[in-house]
């Protein structure tokens, strides 16, 4: 027989917003330090923003990649405070920081060398040439954001996220402030142009994992998880799990990104204009997906949570619950982008600015296919962190290999080059391998929920 989850659907949401709400928040918190640097350096141009926009969507995507490994800390917590396990939660957290500060070695040398990658798939020289002082600064912001983010999961697991979106919230001013004055020299600052940029990044990323570490420190509830009790020793059987699980959770990340990494350098092809448009695109694009991300992080917690208390239907619950108001969210925003592209446009270029009028109309002519992929977006989001939740890593990265390339970037790049449609052909396969995939993810979890729910023990069936 199911057996009924330990909560109904209302006290499931309730607790599901209770940690998705802060979370969201704190993602568009986040979303807007990169869009303001954005506003900040486009300023000088559109080839400018062009630059930081391609090079900064290159080490978020990379970053996230490593993100998406050093999440299954998130998920070990989850499950143990789920179990009642204080000491097992505190012990995973920090074997993720472990993990994370030798990962951060690795990626602040692939973002200090992206200029080259930019290089070798022919985008515009100057705009490859431009992006090479910012990307060798914010080289360095990997080791504190890789930390925060291990931090950040752990808080998460234990459903303390209103102090993540506190700093995070914070976090944009004094990014804005940074940037505007090394970007431009103001405020008795130094003029570091495009570096400024990336040094401003830096200096809030160092602040951000302070102020957290803080919080954790001082917080009376949190000391029974042993955080900071000792060193920090290195715990093989552990690390094992955590690449065990993590790695294919970063190829899943890796090949959703690279989708988006993939349409971005295919555009530079086309021209700047497109690429230009592309980056005002993700711009919008942005907002509703980093809203579905707070809802999928908490999907995470809350499915891992009922793995952990031994209620798989409950487990299966949270995952449906947290897509349907997902949906339901992103639903409700698909007007937007139809009805204010120009103006979206102009928050980013100058309307005196010559490319102006060309990307403005690309930007005008592709709004149709976001708005309708967006949900889409929002849903494979939320569907694949709720896959996680139970451990299941291999399937979904086939699911999404298939989705996001066979169909997203092979599609895409076979209608834009071969079929001739341009910058409407690469955006069609984008839409069509997040709305396929998005679909084959809730396939699986409805599959794997499904058969774990129907028995009648308490024991943990995922």
């Amino acid at each position: 027989m199911i057996r009924k989850p330990d909560f109904t659907r209302g006290e499931e949401a309730k607790r599901l917003l209770l940690i998705a709400a802060p979370l969201m928040a704190a993602y568009i918190a986040e979303f807007s330090m990169f869009l303001t640097t954005k506003l900040v350096v486009g300023s000088l141009g559109y080839k400018h923003l062009a630059a930081v926009g391609l090079g900064g969507s290159l080490s978020f995507e990379a970053l996230v990649v490593t993100m998406g490994l050093l999440s299954i800390t998130g998920v070990l917590a989850a499950q143990a405070e789920g179990a009642g396990r204080k000491a097992e939660a505190g012990h995973a957290a920090r074997q993720g920081l472990i993990v994370a500060a030798l990962l951060s070695i690795p990626l602040g040398a692939l973002v200090w060398n992206l200029d080259a990658v930019m290089r070798w798939t022919g985008q515009d020289a100057e705009v490859a040439a431009l992006a090479k002082p910012y990307l060798h600064v914010l080289s360095f912001f990997a080791l504190p954001t890789l930390l925060f983010t291990v931090l950040r999961d752990f808080v998460a697991a234990l459903s303390r996220t209103g102090p993540v979106m506190a700093i995070t919230v914070a976090a944009v001013l004094v990014n804005w402030t940074l940037a505007e004055g090394l970007v431009h020299g103001r405020w008795f600052l130094p003029e570091m142009g495009i570096a400024g940029a990336g040094a401003a990044k830096v200096i809030v990323a160092w602040a951000m994992l302070a102020a957290l570490t803080l919080y954790i420190w001082r917080k009376p509830a949190l000391r029974g998880y042993g955080l900071f009790r000792a060193r920090l020793r290195f715990d093989p059987a552990i690390v094992k799990v955590i690449f065990r699980l993590g790695l294919p959770i970063a190829g899943l990340v890796g090949v959703e990104a690279g989708l988006f990494s993939a349409v971005g350098l295919l555009s530079g092809i086309i021209g700047a204009e497109m690429l230009a448009a592309h980056q005002v695109l993700m711009g919008w694009i942005g907002i509703p997906f980093v809203i579905a991300l707070g809802l999928a992080e908490a999907a995470m917690v809350r499915v891992a949570h009922g793995v952990g208390r031994g209620d798989p239907a409950g487990a299966r619950q949270a995952g449906l619950v947290a897509l349907g108001i997902g949906v339901a969210i992103l639903t409700l925003m698909v007007a937007a982008p139809l009805l204010l592209a120009e103006t979206i446009t102009r928050i980013f270029i100058s309307a005196d600015d010559p490319g102006f009028e060309a990307v403005s109309g690309i930007v005008s002519q592709l709004m149709v296919i976001a708005a309708i992929f967006q949900v889409f977006d929002g849903a494979q989001a939320i569907m694949s962190r709720a896959l996680r939740g139970v451990r299941d890593a291999y399937y979904p990265l086939w699911l999404g290999a298939f989705g996001y390339w066979a169909l997203g970037v092979g599609g895409g790049w076979f209608l834009a080059f071969p079929m001739g449609l341009g910058g409407v052909g690469l955006w069609v396969g984008l839409a069509v391998g997040l709305i396929v995939t998005a679909c084959l993810l809730t396939l699986r979890f409805l599959a794997i929920t499904g058969r774990a729910a129907k028995v009648s023990s308490r024991a943990p069936a995922i």
